[in-house]
């Protein structure tokens, strides 16, 4: 597997008065859903020769609401934002011209996911490493549009936060 590296943004300060971890958490997030999608399904990238980067800007809703206006045509603050670069049509062409992969942004937003976590009744931490999981997903290609693909999606989801002693998210749906 190639070696991916995590570029991570604190925009927002209360996240590290929230979860003064975060850095670490992430980055075990982050190893945790690529060593398992590694082992677990078909994604050519993850055997590159070269890093892969992956960005993560830990924001807040009032830049994550311009994003998902502006990107997404909703008007509203959402819990996290991915853009994968692998959905980009010059992928592909632009990949072999640098020394690192760029694999794309994830953006979370602070406030949507305190509120989300009290609604569901869960830690910060749960709900943080499950968006994240959903993002690192996103970013190598998964999608949850189609029914198939979001049981897909899920699947994993659900695995990778066991191996991270997080409760099923989805406990709920089942």
């Amino acid at each position: 597997m190639s070696q991916i590296l995590l570029n991570i943004n604190v925009e927002e300060p209360q996240w590290q008065t929230a979860l003064p971890d975060i850095i670490v958490i992430a980055y075990n997030v982050k190893n945790a859903t690529f060593e398992y999608v590694s082992q677990n399904a078909d994604i050519d990238i993850l055997s590159s020769e070269k890093p892969l980067t992956v960005n993560l800007c830990l924001s807040n809703d009032k830049t994550v609401h311009q994003l998902n206006k502006e990107y997404r045509n909703k008007d509203k603050p959402t819990n996290v934002l991915t853009f994968a670069n692998m959905d980009s049509a010059d992928f592909e062409t632009d990949g072999g011209v640098f020394d690192e992969i760029d694999l794309g942004n994830i953006i979370i937003a602070y406030e949507t996911m305190c509120k989300e976590a009290e609604i569901e009744g869960i830690t910060l931490y749960a709900h943080f490493c499950h968006l994240l999981t959903h993002g690192f997903l996103h970013i190598l290609g998964f999608d949850h549009i189609k029914d198939e693909d979001a049981e897909y999606m899920e699947g994993f989801e659900k695995t990778i936060l066991q191996n991270l002693k997080i409760a099923n998210p989805y406990q709920d749906e089942d």
